[in-house]
Order: C-alpha cells, then structure tokens, then sequence
C-alpha cells in the first residue's frame, strides 16, 4: 500500500504468481521470491528499491539467517536498509521458511545513517 510518500510492503510469502509456495526447505531460494515481490510491488507503486529504508526479515529457523542476508544483499547492498531479523514460531503456511517486509519512502531526497555525516 502507498499513502502519500510511504510505501509499506508486508507479510510478503514466497508464493509463485499462482499461490503456491516456491523453493521448499530453501530458504534463501524463499527469500529471493519474497525480494522479487517486494520490489514488484514498490516499483508498482511508483517507487524503486533505492527508496527503501526499512526491511524486517522473519525466519523459522533462525540458524538461516546467513543465507537469508545474502540473498537480501544481493537486493539491498548499496542501499543499506535499516533491516531487523528475528525468529517466528511459524507462518500460516507450514512450508514457508521467511517472509520478509520493506518500508519506503518515495521522493525522499538524501538520507543519512545515524552517527554518521554519509549522505546516500
């Protein structure tokens, strides 16, 4: 959804264009269809993945999280999110292994890192 300059793109799944879950037990190949989402939908929205400030990864086996960063880096590295990941009991889907969220801001113009001079 987009309200003004925010888009906020949540509990994306790794779902296939015809509902059905894709790389089971692989959660990096479930990350990557969860990225690909994220950024149809923002680009959808009129905005671009440099314009997103916030991503939340959500695993059910915490120990993927390497995995899963990778995959996110391969979207994100020269933007650098602010990005949180932590572990969930499960999803309504027993097969999904992550589901991943992103906030943008649109038009945002230069933003800095806290504690930081660097402008992006």
């Amino acid at each position: 959804m987009r309200a003004g300059k925010i888009i906020a793109v949540t509990g994306t799944a790794p779902l296939s264009s015809e509902g059905r879950t894709v790389a089971k037990g692989d959660a990096a190949g479930q990350a990557r269809r969860c990225l690909e989402i994220i950024q149809s939908a923002i680009e959808g929205l009129g905005g671009k993945l440099s314009d997103v400030t916030r991503t939340r990864i959500l695993l059910t086996r915490i120990e993927d999280w390497e995995r899963v960063a990778t995959v996110h880096g391969e979207f994100f590295r020269s933007i650098s999110p602010a990005n949180t990941i932590m572990q969930v009991v499960r999803f309504i889907d027993p097969d999904w292994l992550v589901e991943i969220e992103a906030d943008a801001v649109v038009e945002a113009g230069n933003r800095s890192i806290a504690g930081s001079d660097e402008k992006r």
